[in-house]
């Protein structure tokens, strides 16, 4: 059987509850979800895109089937 997986991707500056909402269902669906962090040109940022992958890091350290990434687009 394959492996079902999902990308939830996002600026997650910063993250919210509803993202977090999103994150829990999907990790229950799926084998993996992976959120990926992109940063949009279009806004300013708050956190940098390591701050905001930490911070992520630490509100789905309980889901061991969520990964972070980060991938800066320019």
């Amino acid at each position: 059987m394959e492996k079902k997986v999902a990308i939830c991707p996002g600026s997650f500056d910063p993250i919210t509850n509803g993202h977090l909402d999103i994150i829990q269902r999907g990790a229950k669906i799926f084998d993996e979800v992976i959120v990926v962090i992109f940063n949009n040109s279009s806004k300013s940022p708050l956190f940098t895109a390591e701050e905001r992958a930490h911070l992520i890091e630490l509100s789905v350290k309980h889901m061991p089937n969520v990964s972070v990434d980060v991938w800066l687009v320019y």
